[in-house]
């Protein structure tokens, strides 16, 4: 039986991930998490709920930059890091806090998989490392120049990762996620605040003139590549980009959620954030070739799944 290590595992990607990976009856899942007050504990509790009984899953209620909380958990052959502090705008306003959970977080989980042998590590890294850059679709070896805070902490646990595979053998794999969304995507998140906000008949926040572009890849998609890069054995450190290799505009994605939800939204236009890039557009040829990566679930379908998940989650959602 393998035994995976998930970090942050009671967010959004974390808990779709578990949710394929205790399919598997030769899986024993590990999840960690802090329940980090960024967006609603009772969301994330909700998250987890489905496999507190399941005899393969274990819950550690705990943070990442505590080696002896990780020390709490046995026999672990496979580390999925998922944990961070998240959002491009919030790390503007506390880039100290981002470094120290993203960047130290993230070395603690190393050390602890030096310590005990642990030799693959797949890491949750960003499209936003990117920065601006109009050479699109990007591609892994793009020149990297991050624009916020976040962006260069997921930069620094990328090398952090290339040091470990050289030094000690631990196969290293960042995934470059673009723009995940899907059922149970954090409400700070444009999609689900776009729906809560026009169903409810308020008005939505629009930053710039709608014209900035997404990569937008469903969740269900993202969790496939982390699968494949669980199993991966064909080299030992790889950045791979999973994305969806198409963009949405702004204002496309709003029609889109519009059309969805069957409502017209009330659009608040503000000024571009700061941290904010204007576009992301994925290469994943790599991810094609390496993991059998094939994102298959357009803008139109992954709207109607968050919806009805939405629909249902409401009431604990904030």
């Amino acid at each position: 039986m393998r035994h995976i290590l998930v970090t942050g595992g009671a967010g959004f990607i974390g808990s779709n991930l578990i949710k394929e990976l205790l399919k598997d009856p030769d899986t024993y899942v590990s999840c960690i998490d802090n329940f980090d007050p960024f967006y609603s504990i009772e969301q994330k509790r909700l998250n987890i709920k489905p496999f507190l009984e399941n005899g393969n899953f274990e819950f550690i209620e705990g943070d990442i930059r505590n080696i002896e909380d990780l020390r709490k958990i046995e026999n672990v052959n496979i580390i999925v890091h998922l944990a961070a502090k998240a959002g491009v705008r919030p790390s503007i306003n506390n880039p100290v806090l981002y470094q120290d959970v993203n960047v130290s977080g993230t070395q603690t989980l190393l050390e602890f998989a030096k310590e005990r042998g642990i030799k693959q590590f797949v890491f949750a890294s960003s499209s936003s490392v990117y920065g601006v850059n109009q050479n699109v679709p990007w591609h892994e070896e793009e020149k990297l120049l991050p624009i916020s805070p976040y962006a260069s902490t997921k930069l620094s646990g990328e090398m952090l990762g290339h040091v470990y595979s050289h030094l000690y053998g631990i196969r290293f794999i960042a995934l470059r996620f673009f723009t995940v969304y899907g059922p149970g995507q954090r409400p700070d998140l444009a999609i689900h605040k776009f729906f809560k906000s026009i169903l409810k008949g308020q008005p939505i926040p629009v930053y710039g003139d709608g014209s900035t572009s997404r990569d937008y890849t469903y969740v269900a998609d993202t969790v496939k590549g982390v699968l494949a890069a669980i199993d991966y054995e064909k080299s030992s450190f790889e950045i791979i980009n999973l994305g969806n290799r198409k963009t949405v505009t702004l204002s496309e994605l709003i029609e889109a959620v519009e059309e969805t939800c069957g409502q017209k939204a009330i659009i608040d236009r503000q000024a571009e954030q700061p941290g904010d890039v204007p576009q992301t557009y994925a290469n994943i040829t790599k991810a094609q070739e390496l993991l059998g990566y094939n994102p298959s679930t357009n803008l139109k379908d992954g709207l109607q799944s968050f919806f009805e998940w939405f629909k249902q989650k409401e009431t604990v959602v904030q």
